[in-house]
């Protein structure tokens, strides 16, 4: 408890929270979205094939201010029957992370798997929206293991170093 007089922040505890690791969302946002649907107004018709669905996620991270990062959570989605496209879509959805007292070895695992996480459910409901607004019914993506996206991404940047220093 700290004593009355003292300034904010003294205390043995604020001292041990001060030091403690600390991620808060400042904003989210969509950063860019485009919906192209070729069929409409027949969308899926009765009788129709149902479309396969390509889905690709890709999440980028940059540092934006002394502690603050951009993570984009990047989806494109294309369903299309044979060569017949039935939508397109790709949604650039982002947000601000303000990040203190995060030890280098953690910070870009936490970047591009902790915040694509966060960012998921939010992205995963504009994708719903979109596709429910364009006539279609609403495409609800699966949860996304982004622990093995990140994993993916450091084995191919390995295996390019590899390639790259045995030329």
């Amino acid at each position: 408890m700290s004593e009355p007089g003292a300034p904010a922040g003294t205390t043995d505890e604020g001292q041990a929270q001060a030091g403690q690791p600390r991620l808060s969302i400042l904003t989210q946002y969509v950063k860019d979205l485009s919906f192209e649907n070729p069929r409409a107004p027949m969308g899926l018709a009765p009788g129709q094939p149902r479309p396969e669905i390509q889905i690709a996620v890709d999440v980028n991270a940059r540092q934006v201010g002394e502690q603050h990062f951009e993570v984009v959570l990047q989806t494109n989605i294309e369903a299309k029957s044979g060569d017949t496209p039935f939508f397109l879509m790709e949604l650039a959805y982002g947000g601000v992370f303000a990040l203190a007292n995060i030890p280098e070895d953690t910070l870009q695992p936490l970047l591009l798997i902790e915040c694509p996480r966060i960012l998921f459910p939010f992205a995963r409901r504009i994708v719903a929206d979109v596709t429910r607004d364009g006539g279609l019914p609403p495409l609800l993506l699966d949860p996304i293991d982004f622990a093995t996206l990140y994993r993916r991404r450091l084995a191919q940047r390995a295996e390019q170093e590899g390639a790259t220093g045995n030329a």
